[in-house]
Parts: structure tokens; C-alpha cells; sequence
């Protein structure tokens, strides 16, 4: 099965039962096991996946890391786990020491729904203090999923993930004041800008009016680069109703039309995947489908009045069609893969309460 669909089925598990983990430990045996096994290792396995591994430091003897990952019985990366109630992003002091004892090049702090990767950029053996890369759970992205994928038994390789680590490190952490930046323009990237074009004396006043400037000149540039790509959508999306509008008049509306229907295994597994979407808040009995030449149809309770989507799969594109902001509002968006559909469980959920 995809990687990206066990991890999405993980976070339904997760959201469906977080609420009654209330230790690390049970955190652990719900939410991590769960994890390290979608990656392919063997939780049973002793030799594969050592929990409660010593690792003794210094005069401190007796000292444990929640989980030594091994591939070839060599150990390739220790998980130091926290309540899930607790922040990845802290306590990473014990980590930190259990890493400079390990063989290991990487470290990860989770609390079984953010996980946290370490390694050892700036000194050799020694853990770097922030995470070169970060995936969460709840916010699932295929530019994340692709990265784990490198920690997957299948697919491990040190050396690529090593060669990578270094580019995800610091192109997060150029991102990170990127958008700092955006919110609040500093006093250097304000000079940086200005002085390309305005001859006189940056007063300090003419900071603080400069400063607002270069906030609303980025906010704009951003927002109407984002609103060209939206045009962009939106032209593709008509021209594909315009065509599909042309199509109509030549199709005849009676029961024969029933006979030319074909639902395919795209559409049907289109269905699956919005499904067990919107399984997170009703039973699947309540999620049916229709097909029709246009469209294939899913609805609420088999109710025509009541879409929750619709699969444009007939065409060369594929889109799905959303009606979060009413029935009378179908959005279609373009996808690029039926992983895709995921993307959109806000709308689906939302849809769902429109109906409520």
C-alpha cells in the first residue's frame, strides 16, 4: 500500500483515539509502533526494532532510548518518544546525549504526531539542536511524505539522505525568516531594497515609513502572484465546461443513456479515498454514488440534493468538484493524482455540515 495512504489512515487513527492516550507509554504502543511499522520495519522483531535499548552515558549507567531502528543489524536511526500531549520541539537535551553515545546519524523526537529528524551537520557526533526535517501527521504534505520515504527499510540509503540534509535544513530555516520578513520587513532588508532605488538619507522616519511599504509591496506581490495561478485554474476549469457544455446537446436524456455509463477503477477508487475521508465523521453506510455520463456523483444518504463531490474522470484531466461553499458552488480543481483528493478533507468535511 502507498505510504502516503498509511500515514493517512494513521492520522484518522490518531484523531480518533488521542483523546483517551493519556501516557507516553500508551503513546508510544498507538501512535509510534503504528508509525515505525508503516515504514516497514518489524515491531516484532527484536533484532529489527530494540525497544528500551541502554544507552549508558558517562558514570550515568542504566540510561534507555525508547527505540534503536536497525537495518542489517546495524543501527541506522534511535526514536526518543513524548505524551502526545507534549511538544516535539522540546526535551531534546536526553536525545541529544543518547545520540553522542549511539553509532546512529539520526535521532528523531516525536510525540507520536510530530516527528522530528536530528543529525549531526554542524559537528561531527554530535546532534544538531534543530531538526533538519519535520513531518507531522495532522498536516500531511507529499513534499514530506517523499522525504520519509527515504527512511523506509525499502528504501533507506544514508548517503542520499546525508546528501539532502543539509539543502532541507537550511532551506527551512531560510523559509522561516523569509516569513518573518514578510510580517515584520527588518531594518536590513528595508536598507537592501530602498537604497537599489531612493537616493537620499534613510531618516528614521522614512525607516518606519519604508517598513510599511516593503510589508504591503511583499503581501501584494504574494497575494497577486496567488491570484494569477487562481485565474490560471479557473481558465482551464472553463474551457473544460465549455467543452463538456458542448458535448451535452448531442447526448440523449432518456434510459438508454444508463447503457453507456462505464465506471471505472479510477472513479472507484476516487470513491474510496472520499470515503474514508469522510468516514472521520459519519458511517460509511451513509456515503453513496452515482454515475452518470458527466460525472461520477457522491452524495449524502444516496440524495441527489445532497452532493458532497463530484470525479470529472471522463476528459484528459481529471478533476474533483467540491461543494463546501454550497451545492449551487461546485468548485472543480485539477489533480494531478487521485493522492490528491486528500488534500481537500477540510471541504469535504465542510460540505458535510452544510447538510448538518
Amino acid at each position: 500500500m502507498d505510504l502516503k495512504i498509511k500515514l493517512e489512515q494513521l492520522h484518522q487513527k490518531v484523531m480518533g483515539l488521542k483523546d483517551q492516550i493519556g501516557t507516553e507509554e500508551a503513546t508510544k504502543n498507538a501512535f509510534v509502533m503504528p508509525f515505525i511499522q508503516i515504514l516497514g520495519y518489524d515491531i516484532f522483531n527484536p533484532t529489527e526494532v530494540v525497544p528500551e535499548h541502554v544507552c549508558d552515558i558517562g558514570t550515568k549507567k542504566g540510561e534507555k532510548v525508547d527505540y534503536v531502528i536497525k537495518n542489517n543489524d546495524e543501527p541506522i536511526f534511535i526514536i526518543e518518544c513524548k505524551h502526545w500531549k507534549e511538544s516535539a520541539d522540546a526535551h531534546n537535551s536526553q536525545l541529544h546525549r543518547y545520540y553522542h553515545v549511539s553509532k546512529t546519524r539520526f535521532g528523531v523526537l516525536t510525540n507520536g504526531i510530530v516527528y522530528n529528524f536530528y543529525t549531526d551537520l554542524e559537528k561531527p557526533n554530535i546532534m544538531d539542536e534543530k531538526p533538519f526535517f519535520t513531518i507531522n501527521i495532522e498536516d500531511l504534505k507529499d513534499s514530506s511524505i517523499k522525504i520519509l520515504e527515504s527512511f523506509t527499510k525499502k528504501d533507506y540509503n544514508l548517503e542520499s539522505i546525508l546528501d539532502s540534509a543539509e539543502a532541507l535544513k537550511y532551506i527551512k530555516a531560510i523559509r522561516k525568516e523569509f516569513e518573518k520578513e514578510i510580517e515584520n520587513p527588518s531594518d536590513e532588508l528595508v536598507k537592501l531594497l530602498v537604497n537599489r532605488f531612493f537616493e537620499k538619507p534613510l531618516t528614521a522616519n522614512r525607516m518606519i515609513s519604508f517598513k510599511e511599504y516593503a510589508k504591503k509591496a511583499l503581501t501584494t506581490s504574494i497575494n497577486e502572484s496567488i491570484s494569477f495561478r487562481l485565474k490560471s485554474a479557473l481558465s482551464i476549469n472553463e474551457q473544460i465546461e465549455k467543452k463538456d457544455d458542448d458535448v451535452k446537446p448531442s447526448q440523449s436524456i432518456d434510459q438508454n443513456n444508463d447503457s453507456k455509463i462505464i465506471t471505472t477503477e479510477e472513479e472507484l477508487e476516487g470513491f474510496q479515498i472520499v470515503k474514508a475521508i469522510l468516514r472521520e465523521k459519519i458511517p460509511s453506510s451513509r456515503i453513496a454514488y452515482r454515475d452518470t455520463l458527466s460525472y461520477f456523483g457522491i452524495l449524502l444518504d444516496d440524495n441527489n440534493r445532497k452532493p458532497l463531490c463530484r470525479l470529472h474522470f471522463n476528459t484528459t484531466n481529471k478533476y474533483l468538484e467540491t461543494f463546501h461553499n454550497g451545492k449551487e458552488a461546485g468548485e472543480k480543481v485539477l489533480l494531478n493524482t487521485l493522492d490528491e483528493i486528500y488534500n481537500y478533507r477540510n471541504q469535504l468535511h465542510q460540505t458535510l455540515e452544510n447538510y448538518a
